[in-house]
């Protein structure tokens, strides 16, 4: 295996975007530390950003095991892993104890015992814990590994999850005297209506912005392997193009002051190219740091070429 590459060797590539100033655009994805507990540990890896969690107010213990699994003919994951955290205060105080500075994205998400017309409350409260340590916050509305998650993308309860939030945030931002960006994480397997509808409500709510995009429930490209019809979301090569699909739709419908982070399928330099040519202004690496590797936050920093 090729040593890992210092820090000081990832090349300068520093991006401003949502009124941060990022080193390089490469971000480790939400999901790998879900409890904010080894994020010094990532940053000397060289990632430009590094995004926690998911997170939710209670601790909880996830999907019962086996619940990730490997589909290496494809350079695949699938897992179903279920928002399994030590909940919100210990993740804070995990956040609290590091020594790293950079920027720090928080992911918030709901128990999976809350009750959908309870599911906002979950959320506003993690914003509200999370806010004062946070560089931005990422809403997660897009895991398909707990139940109902995913119908907070659609158009009413979109609105509202959205508007809880942005209120709560005007209230925290007064109380800290800093506006912490929002951004919403949403589902490679949407349509382009459904697309459409979110990039609206992304507009009215004025979120900084948006990630594209979360693990899949469609099995295109893996059937027949071992593991493939595990349930739980895809991730890796075979999402990819549906990914960038998707962050092609937003770019087109979106002002160009909302900052898109490419995710899904990301392996190569040439994969991160792709998104940023796609319209990505960051990306994020999950799956890909698994099968190659710490060298791949270099290679895909050295494929940005600006805007």
């Amino acid at each position: 295996m090729a040593a890992l590459l210092p820090v000081a060797s990832i090349p300068a590539r520093p991006v401003r975007a949502m009124g941060l100033e990022f080193p390089n655009p490469v971000g480790l994805a939400a999901g790998l530390d879900k409890d904010a507990a080894h994020i010094d540990a990532f940053a000397r890896m060289g990632f430009g950003f590094i995004e926690v969690g998911t997170v939710t107010p209670r601790p909880q213990p996830g999907n019962p095991k086996p619940r990730l699994f490997r589909i290496p003919q494809k350079e695949a994951l699938v897992n179903r892993f279920g928002f399994n955290n030590a909940g919100v205060h210990a993740f804070v105080e995990s956040i609290e104890r590091t020594q790293w500075r950079g920027v720090l994205g928080a992911n918030i998400g709901k128990n999976a015992d809350t009750p959908p017309e309870r599911a906002v409350d979950d959320y506003v409260l993690c914003l509200q814990q999370v806010y004062r340590i946070a560089s931005y916050v990422t809403i997660n509305v897009s895991s398909p590994n707990t139940a109902g998650l995913r119908a907070l993308q659609e158009k009413d309860s979109l609105e509202t999850l959205l508007g809880a939030l942005t209120s709560a945030r005007e209230t925290l931002a007064k109380k800290h005297g800093k506006r912490v960006p929002l951004v919403l994480k949403i589902s490679p397997d949407l349509v382009r209506e459904q697309i459409a509808a979110i990039a609206e409500s992304v507009r009215r709510h004025r979120l900084e912005g948006v990630i594209a995009t979360n693990t899949s429930v469609s099995r295109d490209g893996v059937k027949g392997l071992p593991h493939a019809e595990e349930a739980g979301g895809l991730s890796g090569r075979p999402i990819r193009n549906r990914a960038t699909t998707v962050l092609k739709l937003l770019k087109e419908v979106l002002p160009a002051d909302v900052t898109l982070i490419g995710a899904g399928g990301i392996l190569s330099g040439g994969d991160a190219a792709e998104k940023f040519a796609a319209g990505a202004d960051l990306v994020q690496l999950y799956t890909g740091l698994i099968y190659r590797g710490p060298n791949l936050v270099g290679e895909c920093a050295s494929a940005y070429r600006g805007k």
